[in-house]
């Protein structure tokens, strides 16, 4: 399918238009560090990227709006051995919390937040995982990380609050954290005999980073949307695939030539996520449709006006109502 250059600028530009001022200036100042940050020999410039990093301290002792924040070390013996002292953030809610979930980027401000309004609004005790990163570590760190931690908190009565039932588990995750979680809950349903207690019943996918080899129509057609961009998203499977490998690698196509048979496997039950004006829309609904022909329980959700990693800007009306669905979900399996 093809589309002229023209039309492809005036949708990107109707993209950027329908934003606030507010969300447009912050997509384009860390939009400009990343692409700044990327070193040309497959480097992050790490000290750059500090500057739009900004971290949020656990807050223990000093609920804020009801919700407390820990940071916990997993054992990094827990499984695989691969977890070398990593941190874990626990957002304890007003009771009653009703599963842990794993997440995504434990101190960056952004996502403290809405950890926090996730733990508030479901309730429910949001565990996230700092798993290492790449191009420094590179695949299959990111997937062993969170498996160790599903294992930590099997093995480790103490590692979450007595009221937390481990037995109702959601793994969650937006972009390349909705990446994480499904491959972590592929794993998690081959290796469920290792688990006593710990059971993900549920998979809460934010905009799934997923790619191939082929150009799909929405990469072509949103070519320069906000955050993601056919360049970008070349550059980051490059820095995170192993040597050798392309796109079409299972970590990254997960629906294509050499895409892991889920169908005889106990995968829970997923909410996908979608963005009209996100150039991954094409890999993400192929991946919805891919899990309901491996006869597997998936609802999808879209937004039709929303770009890649609308839910992390809180002026946008979107954010709110993603997470009322996230809450009615949640109650629902």
């Amino acid at each position: 399918m093809t589309t002229s250059s023209s039309s492809n600028s005036q949708t990107v530009a109707s993209v950027w238009a329908s934003l606030p001022w507010k969300t447009r200036l912050s997509l384009w100042v860390l939009s400009k560090l990343t692409d700044s940050a990327r070193r040309a020999d497959g480097t992050i410039n790490r000290r750059l990227l500090s500057f739009i990093d900004f971290k949020s301290s656990p807050t223990p002792t000093a609920p804020v709006k009801g919700v407390t924040t820990s940071d916990v070390t997993v054992d990094p013996l827990a499984s695989s051995g691969s977890v070398s002292s990593s941190p874990i953030r626990r957002r304890l809610p007003p009771p009653p919390p009703s599963c842990p979930s794993s997440y995504l980027n434990p101190a960056s401000f952004a996502y403290d937040t809405v950890g926090r309004k996730f733990a508030r609004k479901i309730p429910a005790v949001v565990v996230s995982v700092n798993y290492r990163l790449c191009p420094e570590h590179r695949y299959p760190s990111q997937y062993d990380d969170g498996f160790d931690v599903l294992t930590f908190l099997d093995r480790n009565d103490d590692a979450l609050p007595k009221n937390a039932d481990r037995s109702r588990c959601f793994l969650a995750g937006d972009s390349a954290g909705a990446n994480v979680a499904h491959h972590v809950a592929v794993r998690a349903a081959r290796e469920k005999d290792r688990f006593r207690v710990v059971k993900p019943v549920g998979l809460i996918s934010i905009q799934p980073f997923f790619g191939g080899e082929v150009r799909v129509e929405s990469e072509i057609r949103l070519q320069g949307a906000p955050l993601v961009s056919i360049t970008r998203t070349d550059w980051l499977w490059k820095a995170f695939l192993p040597d050798g490998s392309d796109r079409d690698h299972e970590a990254a196509n997960v629906t294509g030539p050499n895409a892991v048979d889920i169908s005889g496997l106990d995968y829970p039950s997923t909410l996908v996520f979608v963005g009209g004006f996100d150039p991954l829309l094409d890999w993400q609904k192929r991946y919805y449709q891919w899990l309901k022909k491996s006869g597997k329980e998936a609802k999808l959700i879209e937004y039709p006006n929303s770009i890649h990693a609308f839910y992390v800007f809180p002026e946008l009306p979107e954010s709110n109502q993603l997470i009322s669905q996230v809450k009615d979900f949640v109650a629902s399996v």
